[in-house]
Protein backbone atom coordinates (compact mmCIF):
# COMPACT_ATOMS: atom_id res chain seq x y z
CA UNK A 1 0.00 0.00 0.00
CA UNK A 2 3.04 2.59 0.81
CA UNK A 3 4.27 1.77 -2.37
CA UNK A 4 1.22 2.22 -4.71
CA UNK A 5 0.47 5.58 -2.35
CA UNK A 6 3.89 6.88 -3.17
CA UNK A 7 3.92 5.98 -6.62
CA UNK A 8 0.36 7.80 -6.95
CA UNK A 9 1.98 10.84 -5.61
CA UNK A 10 4.94 11.01 -7.69
CA UNK A 11 2.50 10.75 -10.88
CA UNK A 12 0.19 12.97 -9.13
CA UNK A 13 3.19 15.28 -8.98
CA UNK A 14 4.48 15.06 -12.59
CA UNK A 15 1.36 15.84 -13.88
CA UNK A 16 1.01 18.96 -12.29
CA UNK A 17 4.37 19.91 -13.29
CA UNK A 18 3.63 19.15 -16.62
CA UNK A 19 0.17 21.10 -16.25
CA UNK A 20 2.41 24.40 -15.45
CA UNK A 21 4.96 23.63 -17.92
CA UNK A 22 5.63 26.78 -19.29
CA UNK A 23 7.06 29.09 -16.76
CA UNK A 24 7.92 31.98 -18.91
CA UNK A 25 6.05 34.66 -20.83
CA UNK A 26 9.40 36.74 -22.26
CA UNK A 27 7.65 38.51 -25.07
CA UNK A 28 4.75 40.51 -26.35
CA UNK A 29 2.44 37.47 -27.08
CA UNK A 30 4.24 35.12 -25.51
CA UNK A 31 6.19 32.03 -26.59
CA UNK A 32 3.52 30.64 -28.40
CA UNK A 33 1.91 33.35 -30.28
CA UNK A 34 -1.06 34.00 -27.97
CA UNK A 35 -1.49 29.70 -27.55
CA UNK A 36 -1.16 28.53 -24.09
CA UNK A 37 -1.79 25.04 -24.06
CA UNK A 38 0.27 23.54 -21.21
CA UNK A 39 -1.67 24.94 -18.90
CA UNK A 40 -5.44 25.80 -17.56
CA UNK A 41 -6.06 29.19 -17.29
CA UNK A 42 -8.97 30.53 -15.62
CA UNK A 43 -12.42 31.09 -17.73
CA UNK A 44 -14.27 33.50 -15.54
CA UNK A 45 -13.09 36.62 -13.52
CA UNK A 46 -14.44 39.76 -12.28
CA UNK A 47 -13.14 42.60 -10.26
CA UNK A 48 -13.65 40.57 -6.69
CA UNK A 49 -13.62 36.80 -8.71
CA UNK A 50 -10.33 34.86 -8.82
CA UNK A 51 -8.34 38.10 -8.39
CA UNK A 52 -4.81 36.46 -6.85
CA UNK A 53 -4.15 40.49 -6.36
CA UNK A 54 -4.42 43.68 -8.44
CA UNK A 55 -1.84 46.65 -8.02
CA UNK A 56 -2.14 50.14 -8.91
CA UNK A 57 0.17 50.85 -12.44
CA UNK A 58 1.10 54.50 -12.14
CA UNK A 59 1.06 56.78 -15.28
CA UNK A 60 -0.20 55.28 -18.71
CA UNK A 61 1.47 52.30 -20.68
CA UNK A 62 -0.25 50.05 -23.27
CA UNK A 63 3.04 47.55 -23.27
CA UNK A 64 1.61 44.33 -22.17
CA UNK A 65 3.59 42.40 -19.20
CA UNK A 66 5.93 40.30 -19.24
CA UNK A 67 7.18 37.59 -16.93
CA UNK A 68 10.01 35.19 -15.83
CA UNK A 69 10.16 32.54 -13.29
CA UNK A 70 8.56 34.51 -10.30
CA UNK A 71 9.10 38.13 -12.10
CA UNK A 72 6.59 40.00 -13.52
CA UNK A 73 7.90 43.36 -15.83
CA UNK A 74 6.08 46.14 -16.65
CA UNK A 75 7.17 49.41 -18.15
CA UNK A 76 5.12 52.85 -17.88
CA UNK A 77 5.16 56.45 -18.34
CA UNK A 78 4.45 58.48 -15.47
CA UNK A 79 3.23 62.37 -16.59
CA UNK A 80 4.43 65.08 -13.71
CA UNK A 81 0.90 66.65 -13.84
CA UNK A 82 -2.53 65.99 -15.47
CA UNK A 83 -3.16 64.47 -18.78
CA UNK A 84 -5.77 63.90 -21.52
CA UNK A 85 -7.94 60.73 -21.00
CA UNK A 86 -7.88 58.37 -24.16
CA UNK A 87 -11.44 57.56 -25.33
CA UNK A 88 -12.43 54.31 -26.67
CA UNK A 89 -13.75 53.14 -30.09
CA UNK A 90 -12.50 54.02 -33.71
CA UNK A 91 -13.08 57.67 -34.67
CA UNK A 92 -11.14 60.41 -36.92
CA UNK A 93 -9.70 63.48 -34.35
CA UNK A 94 -7.03 60.98 -32.28
CA UNK A 95 -4.08 62.47 -33.55
CA UNK A 96 -2.37 65.70 -31.62
CA UNK A 97 0.38 68.22 -33.27
CA UNK A 98 1.50 69.79 -30.40
CA UNK A 99 3.53 67.42 -27.81
CA UNK A 100 2.99 67.56 -23.89
CA UNK A 101 4.75 70.03 -22.14
CA UNK A 102 4.68 68.09 -19.06
CA UNK A 103 7.60 65.80 -17.78
CA UNK A 104 7.47 62.57 -17.71
CA UNK A 105 9.29 59.62 -16.02
CA UNK A 106 9.63 56.66 -18.47
CA UNK A 107 9.67 54.08 -15.75
CA UNK A 108 10.50 49.88 -15.56
CA UNK A 109 8.74 47.64 -12.40
CA UNK A 110 9.23 44.52 -11.57
CA UNK A 111 6.73 42.72 -9.30
CA UNK A 112 6.60 39.71 -7.54
CA UNK A 113 4.30 37.36 -9.48
CA UNK A 114 3.00 35.65 -6.41
CA UNK A 115 1.87 38.86 -4.24
CA UNK A 116 2.19 41.48 -6.48
CA UNK A 117 4.43 43.61 -4.40
CA UNK A 118 7.12 45.97 -5.88
CA UNK A 119 10.43 44.28 -6.10
CA UNK A 120 12.02 47.46 -7.56
CA UNK A 121 11.52 49.93 -9.89
CA UNK A 122 13.39 52.42 -11.44
CA UNK A 123 13.47 55.31 -13.77
CA UNK A 124 14.71 55.28 -17.52
CA UNK A 125 14.60 58.45 -18.51
CA UNK A 126 12.92 61.63 -17.22
CA UNK A 127 12.11 64.62 -19.36
CA UNK A 128 9.47 66.42 -21.95
CA UNK A 129 8.51 63.95 -24.59
CA UNK A 130 10.44 65.04 -28.10
CA UNK A 131 7.06 64.67 -30.23
CA UNK A 132 3.28 64.34 -29.97
CA UNK A 133 0.82 61.11 -29.93
CA UNK A 134 -2.09 59.71 -30.78
CA UNK A 135 -4.36 60.31 -27.74
CA UNK A 136 -5.05 56.73 -27.76
CA UNK A 137 -1.54 55.92 -27.70
CA UNK A 138 1.02 55.63 -24.83
CA UNK A 139 4.57 56.74 -24.18
CA UNK A 140 4.95 53.11 -23.21
CA UNK A 141 3.18 50.99 -25.76
CA UNK A 142 6.54 48.91 -26.58
CA UNK A 143 6.28 45.42 -24.93
CA UNK A 144 9.63 44.75 -23.05
CA UNK A 145 11.31 41.25 -23.36
CA UNK A 146 13.89 39.03 -21.34
CA UNK A 147 16.01 35.99 -21.57
CA UNK A 148 16.02 35.18 -18.10
CA UNK A 149 18.80 37.04 -17.00
CA UNK A 150 18.62 40.65 -18.35
CA UNK A 151 14.93 42.77 -18.66
CA UNK A 152 15.08 44.69 -22.31
CA UNK A 153 12.66 48.07 -22.37
CA UNK A 154 12.02 49.76 -25.49
CA UNK A 155 10.64 53.48 -25.05
CA UNK A 156 10.73 53.96 -28.94
CA UNK A 157 11.35 57.74 -29.27
CA UNK A 158 13.60 57.72 -26.09
CA UNK A 159 15.33 55.02 -26.27
CA UNK A 160 16.49 51.31 -25.20
CA UNK A 161 17.35 50.32 -21.66
CA UNK A 162 18.68 47.42 -20.12
CA UNK A 163 18.68 45.76 -17.01
CA UNK A 164 19.92 43.00 -14.88
CA UNK A 165 16.83 40.71 -13.25
CA UNK A 166 17.64 43.45 -10.16
CA UNK A 167 16.96 46.34 -11.88
CA UNK A 168 20.97 47.44 -11.37
CA UNK A 169 21.43 49.22 -14.94
CA UNK A 170 23.59 47.28 -17.80
CA UNK A 171 23.42 49.12 -20.81
CA UNK A 172 21.48 51.78 -23.00
CA UNK A 173 20.59 53.27 -26.56
CA UNK A 174 18.88 56.00 -28.05
CA UNK A 175 18.08 56.99 -31.45
CA UNK A 176 16.14 59.98 -33.02
CA UNK A 177 14.53 61.12 -31.70
CA UNK A 178 11.84 60.96 -34.97
CA UNK A 179 8.73 61.83 -36.73
CA UNK A 180 5.73 59.24 -36.81
CA UNK A 181 2.66 59.66 -39.21
CA UNK A 182 0.14 62.25 -37.75
CA UNK A 183 2.36 62.10 -34.41
CA UNK A 184 0.65 58.69 -33.38
CA UNK A 185 3.44 57.78 -31.68
CA UNK A 186 5.50 54.28 -32.25
CA UNK A 187 4.40 50.46 -30.62
CA UNK A 188 6.42 48.42 -32.26
CA UNK A 189 8.37 46.18 -29.23
CA UNK A 190 11.66 44.15 -29.77
CA UNK A 191 12.65 40.66 -30.72
CA UNK A 192 15.24 38.66 -28.79
CA UNK A 193 16.78 35.05 -30.51
CA UNK A 194 20.11 33.86 -29.05
CA UNK A 195 21.78 36.25 -27.73
CA UNK A 196 20.50 38.95 -30.47
CA UNK A 197 18.33 41.85 -29.52
CA UNK A 198 16.04 42.75 -32.98
CA UNK A 199 14.39 46.45 -32.83
CA UNK A 200 12.85 48.23 -35.83
CA UNK A 201 12.15 51.80 -36.29
CA UNK A 202 9.69 52.51 -39.19
CA UNK A 203 9.40 56.73 -38.90
CA UNK A 204 9.04 59.49 -41.39
CA UNK A 205 12.18 60.62 -41.20
CA UNK A 206 14.71 57.37 -41.30
CA UNK A 207 13.51 54.12 -41.02
CA UNK A 208 15.57 50.78 -39.75
CA UNK A 209 16.07 47.31 -38.70
CA UNK A 210 18.63 46.87 -36.45
CA UNK A 211 20.48 43.88 -34.43
CA UNK A 212 22.67 44.25 -31.31
CA UNK A 213 24.06 42.15 -28.73
CA UNK A 214 21.76 41.45 -26.21
CA UNK A 215 24.51 41.37 -23.32
CA UNK A 216 26.28 44.79 -24.45
CA UNK A 217 24.37 46.45 -26.65
CA UNK A 218 26.79 47.12 -29.07
CA UNK A 219 25.49 47.06 -32.89
CA UNK A 220 25.97 44.08 -35.06
CA UNK A 221 24.64 45.12 -38.16
CA UNK A 222 21.98 47.90 -39.16
CA UNK A 223 20.06 48.09 -42.55
CA UNK A 224 17.88 50.92 -43.46
CA UNK A 225 14.29 50.42 -44.68
CA UNK A 226 12.04 51.98 -47.63
CA UNK A 227 9.11 52.26 -45.16
CA UNK A 228 7.31 55.02 -43.39
CA UNK A 229 5.51 54.96 -40.05
CA UNK A 230 4.13 51.16 -38.67
CA UNK A 231 3.77 49.72 -35.60
CA UNK A 232 3.90 46.24 -36.59
CA UNK A 233 6.14 43.81 -33.72
CA UNK A 234 8.85 41.78 -35.92
CA UNK A 235 8.32 37.82 -35.85
CA UNK A 236 11.33 35.51 -35.69
CA UNK A 237 10.28 32.98 -38.14
CA UNK A 238 12.24 28.91 -37.06
CA UNK A 239 11.10 27.16 -40.27
CA UNK A 240 12.48 23.48 -41.65
CA UNK A 241 14.19 25.31 -44.06
CA UNK A 242 15.98 28.33 -42.07
CA UNK A 243 15.52 30.92 -39.35
CA UNK A 244 13.96 34.67 -40.82
CA UNK A 245 12.77 37.94 -39.28
CA UNK A 246 9.67 39.20 -40.59
CA UNK A 247 8.74 42.80 -40.65
CA UNK A 248 5.49 43.91 -41.46
CA UNK A 249 5.48 47.33 -43.74
CA UNK A 250 3.42 49.85 -45.66
CA UNK A 251 3.44 48.42 -48.67
CA UNK A 252 5.74 45.41 -48.24
CA UNK A 253 5.96 42.70 -45.98
CA UNK A 254 9.89 41.62 -45.76
CA UNK A 255 11.93 38.50 -44.71
CA UNK A 256 15.75 39.03 -43.11
CA UNK A 257 18.06 36.48 -42.60
CA UNK A 258 19.80 36.96 -39.16
CA UNK A 259 22.55 38.40 -40.92
CA UNK A 260 20.19 41.48 -42.43
CA UNK A 261 20.32 40.27 -45.82
CA UNK A 262 16.69 40.76 -47.74
CA UNK A 263 15.99 37.28 -48.29
CA UNK A 264 11.94 38.03 -49.60
CA UNK A 265 9.47 40.68 -49.92
CA UNK A 266 5.32 40.88 -50.54
CA UNK A 267 4.19 43.96 -51.94
CA UNK A 268 0.53 45.01 -52.25
CA UNK A 269 -0.07 44.97 -48.29
CA UNK A 270 -1.84 47.21 -46.31
CA UNK A 271 -1.15 51.29 -45.60
CA UNK A 272 -0.85 50.92 -41.91
CA UNK A 273 0.72 47.60 -40.62
CA UNK A 274 0.15 47.29 -36.80
CA UNK A 275 -0.44 43.09 -36.41
CA UNK A 276 2.13 40.79 -36.33
CA UNK A 277 2.86 38.15 -38.01
CA UNK A 278 3.02 34.54 -36.79
CA UNK A 279 3.84 31.24 -37.57
CA UNK A 280 1.62 28.11 -36.93
CA UNK A 281 1.10 24.92 -38.66
CA UNK A 282 4.60 25.07 -40.56
CA UNK A 283 3.34 28.29 -42.56
CA UNK A 284 3.69 31.80 -41.87
CA UNK A 285 0.71 34.40 -41.56
CA UNK A 286 0.81 37.86 -42.48
CA UNK A 287 -1.82 40.43 -42.46
CA UNK A 288 -2.84 44.17 -41.99
CA UNK A 289 -6.56 45.99 -42.56
CA UNK A 290 -5.91 49.59 -42.32
CA UNK A 291 -10.20 50.31 -41.99
CA UNK A 292 -9.89 52.68 -44.84
CA UNK A 293 -7.67 50.57 -47.03
CA UNK A 294 -9.28 48.83 -49.71
CA UNK A 295 -6.32 46.18 -49.86
CA UNK A 296 -6.96 43.85 -46.25
CA UNK A 297 -5.34 40.89 -47.25
CA UNK A 298 -4.47 37.69 -44.78
CA UNK A 299 -1.33 35.36 -46.43
CA UNK A 300 -0.23 32.36 -45.76
CA UNK A 301 3.23 31.38 -46.99
CA UNK A 302 5.49 28.54 -46.70
CA UNK A 303 8.80 28.37 -45.81
CA UNK A 304 11.66 28.96 -48.54
CA UNK A 305 10.21 32.05 -49.90
CA UNK A 306 12.76 33.39 -52.25
CA UNK A 307 12.53 37.40 -54.10
CA UNK A 308 9.13 38.99 -55.04
CA UNK A 309 6.92 37.06 -53.97
CA UNK A 310 3.50 38.92 -55.01
CA UNK A 311 0.27 37.18 -56.19
CA UNK A 312 -0.88 37.83 -59.49
CA UNK A 313 -4.75 39.74 -59.87
CA UNK A 314 -6.16 36.46 -60.69
CA UNK A 315 -3.79 34.36 -58.37
CA UNK A 316 -4.77 33.18 -54.50
CA UNK A 317 -1.83 31.16 -54.32
CA UNK A 318 1.60 30.58 -55.75
CA UNK A 319 5.13 29.20 -55.34
CA UNK A 320 6.02 30.84 -52.17
CA UNK A 321 1.93 31.63 -50.71
CA UNK A 322 -0.35 29.00 -49.88
CA UNK A 323 -3.32 30.91 -50.01
CA UNK A 324 -4.41 34.61 -50.00
CA UNK A 325 -7.93 36.10 -48.60
CA UNK A 326 -8.15 39.54 -49.83
CA UNK A 327 -10.31 41.51 -47.89
CA UNK A 328 -9.91 39.13 -44.10
CA UNK A 329 -6.87 41.29 -42.19
CA UNK A 330 -7.74 43.04 -39.14
CA UNK A 331 -6.40 46.82 -38.29
CA UNK A 332 -5.07 46.67 -34.45
CA UNK A 333 -5.21 42.94 -33.17
CA UNK A 334 -3.26 40.03 -34.45
CA UNK A 335 -4.96 37.10 -35.37
CA UNK A 336 -4.07 33.83 -33.81
CA UNK A 337 -4.05 30.00 -34.92
CA UNK A 338 -5.35 27.74 -32.86
CA UNK A 339 -5.96 23.84 -33.51
CA UNK A 340 -6.23 23.93 -37.11
CA UNK A 341 -7.99 27.34 -37.66
CA UNK A 342 -6.90 30.94 -37.63
CA UNK A 343 -8.84 33.55 -36.08
CA UNK A 344 -9.27 36.92 -37.20
CA UNK A 345 -10.72 39.66 -34.64
CA UNK A 346 -12.14 43.11 -36.13
CA UNK A 347 -11.44 46.24 -34.20
CA UNK A 348 -15.42 46.39 -34.31
CA UNK A 349 -15.99 43.40 -32.64
CA UNK A 350 -16.37 40.62 -35.44
CA UNK A 351 -14.66 37.70 -35.70
CA UNK A 352 -13.71 35.44 -38.50
CA UNK A 353 -12.35 32.01 -38.88
CA UNK A 354 -10.46 29.88 -41.81
CA UNK A 355 -8.86 26.70 -42.19
CA UNK A 356 -5.16 27.41 -41.28
CA UNK A 357 -3.68 25.09 -43.67
CA UNK A 358 -6.57 26.23 -47.27
CA UNK A 359 -7.37 29.42 -46.14
CA UNK A 360 -11.28 28.04 -46.55
CA UNK A 361 -14.13 30.00 -44.63
CA UNK A 362 -15.49 28.57 -41.78
CA UNK A 363 -17.05 31.15 -40.71
CA UNK A 364 -16.64 35.37 -41.74
CA UNK A 365 -17.48 38.51 -39.43
CA UNK A 366 -19.87 37.47 -37.10
CA UNK A 367 -20.88 39.74 -34.37
CA UNK A 368 -19.48 39.08 -30.57
CA UNK A 369 -22.28 40.67 -28.54
CA UNK A 370 -24.22 43.75 -29.09
CA UNK A 371 -22.70 46.87 -28.19
CA UNK A 372 -19.07 45.20 -28.19
CA UNK A 373 -17.43 46.95 -30.93
CA UNK A 374 -14.33 48.34 -29.78
CA UNK A 375 -11.17 46.25 -29.74
CA UNK A 376 -7.74 46.34 -30.00
CA UNK A 377 -6.20 43.92 -28.10
CA UNK A 378 -4.66 40.93 -29.39
CA UNK A 379 -6.99 37.48 -28.59
CA UNK A 380 -5.14 34.38 -27.11
CA UNK A 381 -6.34 31.18 -26.26
CA UNK A 382 -6.28 28.36 -23.93
CA UNK A 383 -8.72 25.07 -22.84
CA UNK A 384 -10.40 24.72 -26.46
CA UNK A 385 -11.04 28.81 -26.06
CA UNK A 386 -10.80 31.91 -27.52
CA UNK A 387 -10.69 35.00 -25.68
CA UNK A 388 -10.81 38.35 -26.89
CA UNK A 389 -10.64 41.61 -24.72
CA UNK A 390 -12.35 44.37 -25.53
CA UNK A 391 -11.26 48.10 -24.68
CA UNK A 392 -14.57 48.18 -21.96
CA UNK A 393 -12.44 45.75 -20.14
CA UNK A 394 -14.95 42.85 -21.11
CA UNK A 395 -13.20 39.41 -22.01
CA UNK A 396 -15.64 36.93 -24.54
CA UNK A 397 -14.90 33.81 -24.19
CA UNK A 398 -15.58 31.78 -26.96
CA UNK A 399 -15.56 28.17 -27.66
CA UNK A 400 -12.76 27.30 -30.59
CA UNK A 401 -13.40 25.22 -33.91
CA UNK A 402 -16.58 25.24 -36.27
CA UNK A 403 -19.83 26.42 -35.56
CA UNK A 404 -22.47 24.53 -33.77
CA UNK A 405 -25.34 26.51 -34.81
CA UNK A 406 -24.97 28.85 -37.87
CA UNK A 407 -24.72 32.22 -37.92
CA UNK A 408 -24.08 32.04 -34.00
CA UNK A 409 -21.00 32.12 -31.79
CA UNK A 410 -20.64 30.39 -29.08
CA UNK A 411 -20.07 33.02 -26.64
CA UNK A 412 -20.00 31.02 -23.41
CA UNK A 413 -18.85 33.54 -21.12
CA UNK A 414 -17.67 37.25 -20.50
CA UNK A 415 -15.87 38.53 -17.73
CA UNK A 416 -16.04 42.36 -17.17
CA UNK A 417 -12.74 44.28 -15.47
CA UNK A 418 -15.05 47.40 -15.65
CA UNK A 419 -12.10 49.63 -16.74
CA UNK A 420 -10.03 50.29 -20.21
CA UNK A 421 -7.69 47.81 -21.77
CA UNK A 422 -5.54 48.03 -24.62
CA UNK A 423 -2.55 45.70 -23.56
CA UNK A 424 -2.54 42.01 -24.77
CA UNK A 425 -2.13 40.26 -21.30
CA UNK A 426 0.52 37.36 -20.44
CA UNK A 427 0.08 33.65 -19.09
CA UNK A 428 2.47 32.94 -16.43
CA UNK A 429 1.98 29.12 -14.26
CA UNK A 430 -1.96 28.78 -14.42
CA UNK A 431 -1.96 32.57 -14.16
CA UNK A 432 -3.47 35.54 -16.57
CA UNK A 433 -2.12 38.38 -16.02
CA UNK A 434 -4.57 41.43 -17.60
CA UNK A 435 -3.61 45.41 -17.86
CA UNK A 436 -6.33 47.90 -17.33
CA UNK A 437 -5.98 51.80 -17.92
CA UNK A 438 -4.64 52.28 -14.06
CA UNK A 439 -3.77 48.48 -12.50
CA UNK A 440 -2.32 44.78 -13.10
CA UNK A 441 -4.63 42.23 -12.39
CA UNK A 442 -3.19 38.40 -11.39
CA UNK A 443 -6.25 36.13 -12.52
CA UNK A 444 -5.85 32.83 -10.89
CA UNK A 445 -8.56 29.81 -9.86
Amino acid sequence: MGRNLCLAISVALAMSLTAFAQPNWPQFRGPHAGVVEDQVLPATWSPTENIAWAVEIPGRGWSSPIAWGDRIFVTTAVPEGDTEMPKKGLYLGGDRSIASDKVHQWKVYCLDANSGKVRWETVAHRGVPPYALHIKNSHASETPVTDGQRVYAYFGNVGLFCYDLDGQPLWSKKWGPFKTRANWGMAASPVLHEGRLYVINDNEEQSFLVALDARTGEQIWCVDRAEKSNWATPCLWQNDRRTELITSGTGKVRSYDLAGKLLWELPGTTKIAIPTPFAAEGLLYVTGGFVADRVRPLYAIRPGAAGDIALADDQSSNEAIVWCQRQAGPYNPTPIAYRGYVYVLYDRGTLSCFDAKTGKPVYNGLRIAPGANAFTVSPWANNGKLFCLSEDGDTFVIKAGPLEAEDALPVVGCNKLQEMCMATPAALQGRLLIRTLSRLYCIRK
